[in-house]
């Protein structure tokens, strides 16, 4: 597939119809029409139609979608002849309810996928490749008084279901180191925090989404764990640019945890923090607890993420969790939404970690 006559400085991005895809490239676009770089976007999702239609905005000289399956269409992806400067690999799938019914299509999604785009990046020799992994590759951890850098790993139960997301993640992030040191690919690994903010999506299902709808709602937060589980949360623009960050500056073959320290904090405090100063107070946390076998929630873990290895190459978090749910008030419905007046007399510059 050739894409343009002359070469401009060309980004594949896979997974580009989701939430980290999609405001990736929005970010590239825009620093395209800002005459910042010139350059050319190659999209690669499932669903040519859903490409289209989420960026029916963009002129399509600058984006041209690939409608392919990392994991099961490796001879389509061999077609791309095109020169490609930097990948981001984004596609995963992220829905826990689908890891627990689909735990070999999910397993095969992130280690096959991954193994694919790896050998695209190693026959058309990129410059910089990221692969973005989770903090659920650490697995089971203790809180251990400190942040844990990048290389302090925890266990992944091998009879659970729901770990072919974590163990995928971290035979991954295996795949991505290999490449390098067996055949030079020029790969990096963001290690991501859980990401939320400007630009998710409202049907979202995870944890965030749902404490961010009981607020614009009026409705009380409903807990179906003890909420004893270590969060770990960093801006969708902050990612961003901690993504661009790793794929210009980063070394190959080493993971960089991608996360706002000030943010960390368990379940049960984010939720107590959206109701008191999200909802203003209107609403409240109760705890009703199910059997995480059947929900598919990870399981419990102390984890508190390091940032200080990215934090090396220069790039610094901004937006701390209450601006992070003001952005998702926003995309939910903005002045609809019960909690917005309230919103709109904090103070951005008070602490907003709830400490």
């Amino acid at each position: 597939m050739e894409y343009g006559q002359e070469h401009k400085k060309t980004y594949l991005i896979t997974g580009i119809t989701g939430f980290i895809g999609r405001i990736l490239a929005e970010e590239l676009i825009l620093s395209s029409s800002e005459g910042r770089e010139e350059i050319q976007i190659i999209g690669v999702g499932r669903d040519r139609e859903r490409m289209r239609d989420t960026f029916a905005s963009v002129d399509g000289g600058d984006i041209v979608f690939v409608e392919a399956d990392c994991a099961g269409d490796k001879q389509l992806l061999c077609q791309i002849t095109t020169p490609i400067d930097y990948i981001i690999h984004c596609a995963c799938p992220t829905a826990s309810s689908y890891m627990i019914s689909n735990p070999v299509e999910t397993a095969d999604s992130i280690v096959l996928g991954t193994r694919s785009v790896l050998e695209l990046a190693r026959r058309l020799k990129v410059k910089s490749m990221v692969y973005l992994s989770s903090m659920e590759a650490y697995g089971v951890v203790k809180d251990i008084g400190r942040a844990r850098t990048e290389d302090e790993l925890g266990d992944i139960d091998l009879a659970s279901a729901r770990s072919s997301y974590s163990l995928g993640k971290r035979m991954a992030e295996h795949y991505c180191h290999i490449y390098w040191k067996e055949y030079g690919v020029p790969v990096r690994i963001a290690r991501l925090a859980q990401v939320f903010g400007r630009g998710v999506r409202t049907d979202d299902s995870r944890v965030y989404m749902q404490f961010a709808h009981a607020a614009c709602e009026g409705r009380d937060i409903v807990l179906k764990t003890r909420g004893d589980s270590m969060g770990n949360y960093c801006s969708s623009d902050d990612a961003v640019r901690a993504i661009l960050t790793i794929l210009e500056k980063g070394e190959n073959g080493e993971v960089y945890n991608v996360v706002n320290e000030s943010n960390t904090m368990c379940i049960r405090e984010m939720a107590k923090l959206v109701a008191s100063q999200i909802a203003g107070g209107r609403i409240s946390v109760r705890i009703e607890l199910e059997d995480a076998g059947t929900t598919g929630y990870a399981p419990d873990t102390g984890l508190r993420l390091s940032g200080e290895k990215l934090g090396k190459l220069g790039w610094k978090p901004v937006k701390g969790i209450v601006e992070m749910y003001r952005d998702v008030v926003r995309e939910i419905g903005g002045s609809e939404c019960e909690c917005t007046n309230h919103l709109s007399f904090l103070h951005l510059g008070a602490p907003q970690n709830g400490a």
